[in-house]
């Protein structure tokens, strides 16, 4: 079975790129990505209905500049070009592109030309949007018209609706440009005619669907790791294949308080598999001892796990085929779209499967998004707390602790965590992620009448809508001062805690 016709977005490196997919299946149009090196016939493989080109860092006018096979605009699909997807649009069919005399960052008043039809339609005659750019077209194209301008960019999008080429300089796909989404939903549903079926229920369908055809009357195993994509994928095969799902929980001793019994819980109960739990907490100490790089500290996590299970998935026995929770940010960022950078180590199996000899990978997220992935988990009836928890990286309290590992250090940091989601969520407090950091830095104090020297922890609480930005969440100061007590209170080796107000970027969300 193949995936639905939809939107393909082409990639030149942009921060956005994975944003435009997103806002276009929230628009109920499905989305996929390829890099812009992509060649002809592998684009004609994917059938789209329109092709997006993407945002990127580069000018046209580099040497190596990053192109597209020009085949692309004579497919006889819609095309829009947003920000150097558009300037490139314009360069080559015989535009200008010239450095602007003031650079435009952040949010800008647009004045819309031309909304009685095509791109714009129905939008208003000045609307905020975001620019984020140094070059601009400044003169037009054969066959193009200008539909939007700026008072410092003559040309802020861009139509030609006979050859269905269309640019905008702006970027609809971040919320601060304010009918970003209107200008999609023209895109996809006026210009693309793409039908607006892309749901989670009928991707559980569809999916269910080929894993039965996949797997035939066979058995899989799934490494669970206890994170929400292995936890919804483990669903979603119980649906599938019932009993014949075998899961395997790796405790690596880095995970949350409650997590592991509350991973037990649900799939011996609401999800009743076959499972086999493993506390190797031990061993992955011990490996990581004197590791203090947090990318050093992810790879020796990712090899023990892969050693851990080899080891499970021997004793229990032949096997036909192997699962894991991979999801569509996973297949971008770890390179497996040729083209794609690598952006950090996974916690997965690598080449595990045809080591021990599996038919074949089942991975039946790999084409969703995190939030799909969570829509998802709540259509199969997997418990709210468990799916909409807070986001967690996949070596868990190990990268939340700067410096070498220890079990007491993990434990400050998990016993701190607890108390920050405890009196968060007690609070009612919206925010979008929180948690706790080990900083490594020790410092005096008097507690008791007694001087101590002990660790200072960080409190990291932000707000965000796409985790591409985030901005520091201002907390109630009555709130703060409530924690605080708490961890000096209730968490031992902790004398000091600190407030992390740095912004993405340039900071990450992370310490790590």
């Amino acid at each position: 079975m193949t995936q639905p016709r939809g939107i393909l977005i082409l990639d030149f490196g942009g921060q956005y790129t994975q944003l435009i997919a997103r806002r276009v299946r929230e628009c109920g149009v499905y989305s996929a990505v390829l890099p812009c090196s992509a060649s002809i016939d592998c684009i004609r493989q994917e059938q789209p209905l329109g092709i997006i080109l993407s945002g990127g860092p580069a000018s046209v006018l580099d040497e190596g500049a990053p192109t597209v096979d020009l085949e692309v605009f004579s497919l006889g699909v819609p095309v829009l070009g947003i920000c150097y997807g558009m300037q490139l649009m314009a360069h080559v069919h015989g535009g200008v592109i010239e450095r602007g005399l003031q650079r435009e960052y952040g949010r800008t008043l647009v004045s819309m030309d031309e909304t009685g039809s095509g791109l714009l339609q129905g939008m208003k005659s000045e609307s905020t949007c975001w620019m984020s750019h140094t070059w601009q077209v400044t003169k037009l194209p054969a066959g193009f018209e200008t539909v939007a301008h700026t008072p410092n960019c003559p040309v802020a999008a861009m139509s030609d609706p006979s050859r269905q080429l269309y640019g905008v300089q702006f970027h609809p796909e971040v919320t601060h440009s304010e009918e970003g989404t209107k200008l999609l939903q023209n895109f996809l549903l006026n210009i693309c005619h793409a039908p607006a079926d892309w749901t989670m229920e009928a991707y559980a369908e569809r999916t269910i669907a080929r894993i039965r055809q996949q797997v035939g009357d066979g058995t899989v195993l799934l490494g669970l790791s206890g994170g929400v994509d292995s936890a919804v994928a483990a669903a979603l095969l119980y649906r599938a294949i019932g009993k014949r799902l075998t899961c395997v929980y790796v405790d690596h001793g880095f995970m949350r308080s409650g997590e592991s019994e509350q991973v037990i819980d649900v799939f011996t109960k609401t999800f009743p598999v076959e499972l086999k739990t493993v506390d190797a907490s031990d061993r992955f100490f011990a490996a990581l001892r004197g590791v203090t790089e947090p990318e050093m500290k992810r790879k020796i996590i990712g090899r023990e796990f892969v050693e851990v299970f080899r080891q499970v998935s021997s004793d229990l026995g032949k096997r036909d085929h192997f699962a894991q929770g991979t999801i569509y940010p996973d297949v971008i960022e770890s390179g497996s779209i040729k083209g794609s950078a690598v952006i950090k180590s996974h916690h997965n199996v690598g080449g595990l499967p045809g080591e021990l000899g599996f038919t074949s990978l089942v991975e039946p997220l790999r084409m969703l998004f995190k939030d799909e992935v969570r829509k998802l988990g709540l259509k199969l009836g997997l418990p709210e707390n468990l799916v909409c928890r807070q986001p967690f990286p996949g070596p868990g309290l190990a990268i939340r602790v700067i410096g070498e590992l220890t079990p007491e250090k993990v434990q400050i940091v998990r016993d701190s965590d607890r108390i920050v989601r405890e009196e968060i969520e007690a609070a009612g407090v919206k925010a979008s992620q929180y948690f706790t950091v080990l900083t490594g830095a020790k410092s005096v104090g008097v507690m008791g009448d007694e001087r101590t020297y002990a660790y200072a922890v960080a409190i990291r609480a932000v707000t965000t809508d796409d985790f591409m930005t985030a901005d520091v969440a201002r907390l109630p100061w009555e709130l703060i001062d409530r924690i605080s007590a708490r961890i000096i209170g209730e968490v031992s080796g902790c004398n000091r805690v600190l407030y992390d107000v740095t912004t993405k970027p340039p900071a990450s969300i992370e310490w790590e």
